[in-house]
């Protein structure tokens, strides 16, 4: 690499820490837009256009608060977790291809900043990074409050890690790479999502929960424990968890739309051809952050035990049943023949839905027989 690779680098560096502040920006003023719209209320309207500043405004107004310590903390890992929770979701969004790249200066310049070949273990890596920062400061708060709140999130999102890596380990073994840029290319003819749904599903249920996003906002429950693991922070501190928070939900968005929703792959055409898988790529994160919305205004609060009994009781055997049946999706067709495979899985669905037909007239049989 020369001084203009490190030019270009640095400049997609810069460009991609705008767009995700940007795009935090937007994603707090649209949530709070579309859960008051679905509540039939306002939501915000007065900075700015449709009030879409508002976040701005409270960006500014906690950065230049007054920050408030405890006499009660500890202080050195106090004022280190918020930046151990906000640095791995930055660092996540490194290995995510968001377009197809442009040519600069006669080089190609890949809409991407790392394209790892174990790009998807750096991403789940990063994601247990930030449990450290969550957990860090609900223990050094020096509050029974936070203590619960980091303790609750620790047993939450090593479970949950469980489920995304169920998830991703089937899209793995269906595309045959680890490389976030090869995992695109292979959805050319079909998207993941098709064949790799229940995995889709998973994956999806239990970024929700790694993300504390409601339903699984089991830490930061604002009717149980005040508000959680950053009770004892104000100012930019607080300010530093809220930014992680929304950063790691688009982060696991744009992951999610990489794995199973083609990436930045759709219709290109003549004019700029380099902005429209940009412009696919940024509509189907929407789409996905709009669907994280909408369950959150739906969707109540899950009971502390029930999280946790749907995670390893339902969500993690689900995510093995279907790690083994992507295997056998993977390899029967090289041993047995794909005409052969095919013939089978019809007797399969045959047999199961002659056998759903019948049990209803078995049980009803039965319930009436009963005294």
């Amino acid at each position: 690499m020369d001084w203009l690779d490190w030019v270009l680098l640095a400049a997609r560096v810069v460009l991609v820490f705008g767009a995700l502040i940007v795009s935090v920006m937007l994603a707090v003023w649209a949530e709070r837009k579309i859960v008051a719209d679905m509540q039939t209320r306002l939501g915000p309207r007065r900075a700015g256009p449709f009030g879409m500043l508002i976040t701005l405004a409270d960006g500014i107004k906690l950065f230049f608060k007054e920050g408030i310590t405890p006499t009660q903390v500890e202080r050195p890992v106090y004022i280190l977790a918020p930046v151990l929770s906000l640095v791995p979701a930055f660092l996540a969004f490194a290995v995510v291809p968001f377009g197809a790249g442009v040519e600069l200066f006669g080089r190609r310049v890949p809409f991407q900043l790392a394209d790892l070949n174990i790009g998807i273990l750096w991403v789940l890596a990063m994601g247990s990074l930030a449990v450290y920062g969550v957990v860090l400061a609900g223990w050094s708060s020096g509050s029974a409050y936070p203590l619960l709140g980091g303790i609750r999130s620790s047993a939450q999102m090593i479970s949950y890690e469980i489920g995304i890596a169920l998830g991703v380990v089937a899209v793995l073994m269906y595309s045959g790479t680890m490389r976030m840029s090869e995992i695109v290319a292979a959805q050319d003819r079909i998207w993941n999502i098709v064949p790799q749904f229940p995995a889709f599903l998973i994956f999806v249920t239990a970024a929700l929960a790694e993300t504390n996003r409601p339903p699984f906002d089991l830490p930061e429950a604002e009717t149980e424990l005040v508000a959680g693991y950053f009770t004892e922070y104000s100012g930019i501190r607080f300010a530093m968890f809220y930014l992680a928070e929304y950063i790691h939900t688009i982060t696991v968005a744009a992951v999610a739309v990489t794995l199973f929703l083609g990436g930045w792959r759709g219709p290109v055409f003549d004019f700029l051809p380099w902005l429209w898988p940009l412009l696919w790529f940024v509509l189907k994160v929407v789409a996905l952050i709009f669907v994280f919305v909408w369950v959150r205004a739906t969707i109540p609060r899950f009971r502390y035990d029930r999280l946790m009994s749907f995670g390893w009781k339902v969500l993690i055997p689900w995510g093995l049943v279907w790690v083994l049946a992507t295997g056998a999706i993977v390899v029967l067709p090289e041993e047995i023949g794909r005409d052969a495979l095919v013939r089978w899985v019809a007797i399969g669905a045959g047999v199961t839905l002659l056998l759903s037909l019948i049990a209803p007239l078995l049980t009803r049989g039965r319930a009436g027989t009963r005294p």
